[in-house]
């Protein structure tokens, strides 16, 4: 086994601690598709399995012995995969000695992680403290893990220098996904890592939008947030702007600084030992100022923070934690609750940032029609908004900026730095 993969195992069951117990991490089934004859879909081990065994091993178990130590069970291949699948055996102990390696450890305490296994009756009373404890150690980035990290942005950039180059008006959003992935695939992607977001127009102001058949206009804003996945890990990124032509870019290009401006000081932000939702907050405080520069909000920038108003324009979290997966390792530090206050309620992650973390900085500002068009809310805000002027760009859509940092001993390291995200990179030709 791999010294890294060593190390890795290393540091869990030291976060672990146990003395008696037993643990099982399940990579899962293949699931059928409804109506698909022999078809599943596509497989992905539980990342928790991934990180631990590194392989795709459907009903494949990595157990712990906490006298023992490490030993990796993986399902037999049968003739019939390897004649239409070709797999090949998996290296580790036949799954059918599971049952008796078990047997053998009866009366000891047995948790099961992971993907979960086949007729388990329910959660261990330690399952929950353990895999948090498990989730925890997999939030540090080793040396290889941030080697396909940065192989992943790399991806990633050939597919944004793909639109770049050839997003124009007349094109449709589905048009846009395709030469984004098809320059993730030539970058050297395995797959994408998510679903991609392409919104031309209003779309760009929904934040999870499915690219369609909508034709890109001239002065469209585009947003696109998507990321190429290399082994598993996935680089995350949004970029936004403006299809040529459509008249005057001018309010595109002040609100574009506004967001580009707390996206930079975010990213400078991401240093060992920082709070988070501190790096949050500093967010919104740039995006109250932003907007009453603009003339969109008005009031002092305190109280306008303290009331949430700018909930209504960023609505989301300043970013979330990424790597064996979109989101990987994100979440709160155990015994943090979350917020219920407007923005402060969507933080996917809140806690203390250390070497190794990598994290999003997406800041976003949106014309959300759901959002502004509420009467409840403009009541609330009669005296922080004007609406006059916000009711005029509810056609606009919204503007994201989101790069991939890792945190260091220093300064961060912008892993997506070489996908451009300048004002002129913005206006496309």
């Amino acid at each position: 086994m791999d010294a890294h993969m060593i190390a890795r195992r290393e540091r869990v069951a030291a976060a672990w601690a146990l003395t008696d117990e037993v643990v099982l991490i399940a990579a899962g089934e293949s699931v059928s598709i409804p109506g698909g004859a022999d078809q599943t879909y596509p497989f992905l081990s539980h990342s928790d399995y991934y990180y631990l065994a590194q392989q795709e091993c459907p009903g494949g178990v990595v157990a712990f012995d906490a006298k023992e130590g490490w030993i990796d069970f993986v399902p037999e291949v049968t003739e019939a995969e390897r004649v239409w699948e070709g797999r090949t055996d998996a290296p580790g102990t036949p799954l059918s000695q599971l049952g008796g390696w078990l047997a053998s450890r009866r009366g000891r305490a047995i948790v099961t992680l992971g993907a979960g296994l086949p007729g388990q009756r329910g959660a261990h009373p330690r399952a929950a403290a353990l895999a948090e404890a498990l989730l925890h150690a997999r939030r540090p980035k080793d040396a290889v893990e941030a080697a396909r990290l940065r192989a992943a942005s790399a991806a990633t950039a050939a597919g944004y220098a793909s639109v770049m180059k050839f997003a124009r008006a007349g094109m449709t959003e589905r048009q846009v996904q395709i030469e984004l992935e098809a320059g993730f695939f030539r970058g050297g992607g395995t797959r994408t890592g998510y679903g991609t977001i392409v919104g031309a127009g209003t779309h760009s102001a929904v934040l999870h939008f499915e690219p369609g058949a909508r034709v890109l206009a001239p002065g469209d804003t585009l947003l696109i947030d998507a990321g190429a996945e290399i082994d598993r890990y996935t680089a995350d990124v949004t970029r936004t702007y403006r299809v040529a032509g459509g008249g005057d870019p001018g309010f595109f290009k002040a609100l574009y600084e506004v967001v580009l401006r707390m996206e930079t000081r975010g990213i400078d932000r991401c240093v060992a030992g920082a709070e988070w939702r501190d790096i949050h907050l500093a967010a919104c405080r740039e995006a109250i100022e932003g907007l009453v520069a603009l003339g969109l909000m008005k009031g002092a920038t305190d109280v306008l923070l303290e009331r949430d108003a700018h909930a209504l324009f960023f609505p989301h979290g300043l970013g979330h934690m990424v790597g064996l997966g979109v989101r990987d390792a994100s979440g709160y530090l155990p015994g943090r609750v979350r917020s219920n206050r407007p923005g402060l309620n969507m933080l996917r992650t809140d806690l203390p940032l250390e070497p190794g973390y990598c994290i999003t900085v997406e800041p976003g500002l949106y014309f959300i029609p759901a959002l502004l068009t509420d009467a409840g809310r403009r009541e609330k805000y009669a005296d922080a908004v004007v609406w006059s002027k916000v009711d005029a760009l509810l056609g606009f859509g919204g503007i994201r900026i989101e790069d991939d940092v890792l945190v260091t001993s220093g300064a961060p390291e912008v892993l997506t730095a070489a996908i451009p995200k300048d004002i002129g990179a913005a206006l496309l030709a």
